[in-house]
């Protein structure tokens, strides 16, 4: 049998069974990712001898009645989580020699579970784009069609999972960066509720490994089904142990519901600030009519909403202050100058970038004070909707643009151009306010691309929207390797 493509639930079992040992499935996947991977450059940084020894360790352990949730599975690591002996680098040339000592809190996590690391999987540098390339490590290419991006800034581990390098991945999100590339490629990405699952030792180089909070960003699994996204969460979430985790536990509540027909769904394809393309339009209304078909309560209008406007200018704030927040001092203050510059009757979302990228402590504490009341807002709504059906991106997977200068690129959406960064629009409707949102595959596009779709739940109850995932996966198909 070939093992490349199994899900994870799937290789558990055949290993519980004795049907194949973790050696086999280790020596597999390597195998393939050297045939295979020239042509993708997804894995950036190869783990393979320790991954052998860890597999051969999990073989010994389960002859001797060991059964972990991961055991002997083979999996990779987004290159920006810390690993032990092996370059972090976030694809910053000058941090190319940095070999951490200790291992981020979330590899701890999957060998802990018994996984076996095959190594790092690539990204943009610094994190900072919607798609995976640097001058350490090149591009990765989209499976599907080498001439276009995997997506960013977990591009690599994206195109690593369709390719059947592995069968999870860990990696983050801040700005789209588990659910783009997930869409991009045709696999699935799950963004955690907001601390959900601690981000300590995936921190740029050369900082040390505190378990900060941080605002906006997330850690989260990848995979090729729904079931694998709740398997490997379960191994990621919980409090870190070195602060809330002294005293505190963690128990998700269950599903809202277990039928399609019990749940409660808003689906959006329009945003007031950029158009929607229509092969993720199709995308977003096959999934609506499966919703439908199943019996499901569908609407397309609530008054409940949020005004995604002005939601989307409290992101890209967000987004950007953070960001900027490390710029040198002569830098910023030019942006002082410009941003004093703009008139009081410009809210376009440049305009709001460049406010946020000199925020005072002052306007980012009434910038929260705001985002509190969309938290408000979103608590009404998902008093009477289970779920939100919208886009991830407002295209399928573009063609390779490496400009350097990122504010000069533009996004193609149905033949007219558009600012490469408006299509962020989608991704922060639920980072801002820190819901959960799963990236499932929903269709193709005419040119036989994958287009995802993202289903947005209520804050902590991530498991509604993994099992609205799970069955919806049921009903229309998943995960479908590239050929």
């Amino acid at each position: 049998m070939e093992w490349n493509f199994p899900t994870a639930g799937q290789l558990a079992a055949a290993l519980r069974a004795g049907e194949v040992t973790s050696v086999e499935l280790t020596d597999e996947a390597i195998a393939r990712i050297e045939r295979d991977d020239d042509a993708l450059n997804a894995i950036c940084v190869r783990d393979f001898d320790r991954a052998r020894a860890a597999a051969r360790g999990a073989d010994q352990a389960r002859a001797h009645g060991a059964d972990r949730p991961l055991l002997g599975i083979p999996v990779t690591v987004k290159e920006s989580y810390d690993i032990a002996g092996l370059p972090t680098t976030w694809g910053m040339p000058h941090h190319r020699n940095h070999v951490p000592a200790e291992d981020a809190v979330q590899v701890s996590r999957l060998k802990a579970a018994g996984a076996v690391v095959l190594g790092k999987t690539n990204v943009p540098l610094g994190l900072q784009d919607i798609q995976s390339f640097n001058e350490i490590y090149g591009t990765t290419n989209n499976p599907w069609d080498h001439r276009r991006t995997s997506g960013g800034s977990s591009g690599g581990s994206a195109a690593a999972l369709a390719s059947g390098f592995g069968a999870l991945s860990i990696g983050s999100d801040l700005a789209g960066s588990l659910r783009t590339p997930a869409h991009f490629c045709g696999i699935y990405a799950h963004k955690p509720t907001l601390g959900l699952a601690p981000i300590r030792g995936m921190v740029p180089p050369p900082g040390p490994a505190l378990p900060v909070e941080h605002d906006l960003a997330v850690v989260g699994p990848m995979a090729r089904t729904a079931r694998d996204l709740t398997l490997l969460l379960d191994v990621m979430a919980g409090p870190d142990p070195l602060t809330s985790g002294a005293a505190y536990h963690l128990t998700l509540p269950p599903a809202r519901h277990e039928r399609l027909r019990d749940f409660r769904v808003l689906v959006l394809d329009d945003h007031p600030l950029i158009p929607t393309g229509s092969a993720v339009r199709a995308g977003v209304n096959r999934v609506a009519d499966a919703l439908a078909d199943g019996g499901a309560r569908v609407e397309r209008h609530s008054p409940l909403l949020p005004e995604l406007t002005e939601a989307a200018m409290l992101y890209r704030q967000f987004l950007f202050s953070g960001s900027a927040a490390h710029f040198p001092v002569e830098e910023h203050e030019q942006l002082r100058t410009r941003a004093a510059q703009l008139s009081p009757d410009d809210q376009s979302l440049d305009a709001a970038v460049l406010r946020g990228m000199v925020f005072s402590h002052r306007d980012w504490l009434q910038a929260n004070n705001r985002r509190e009341l969309h938290r408000h807002g979103w608590r009404r709504f998902f008093a009477e909707f289970d779920a939100v059906v919208c886009p991830i991106t407002p295209t399928p997977a573009f063609p390779h643009d490496h400009n350097p200068d990122p504010r000069r690129r533009r996004i193609d959406i149905d033949g007219a151009g558009y600012p490469y960064f408006d299509q962020l629009v989608w991704a922060g409707l639920p980072t801002m306010p820190g819901l959960p949102a799963t990236a499932i595959p929903a269709s193709r596009s005419p040119e036989g691309l994958p287009v995802g779709v993202q289903l947005v739940g209520p804050m902590f109850e991530d498991r509604t929207a993994l099992r609205l995932a799970e069955l919806l996966e049921q009903k229309i198909g998943g995960f479908r390797a590239p050929k």
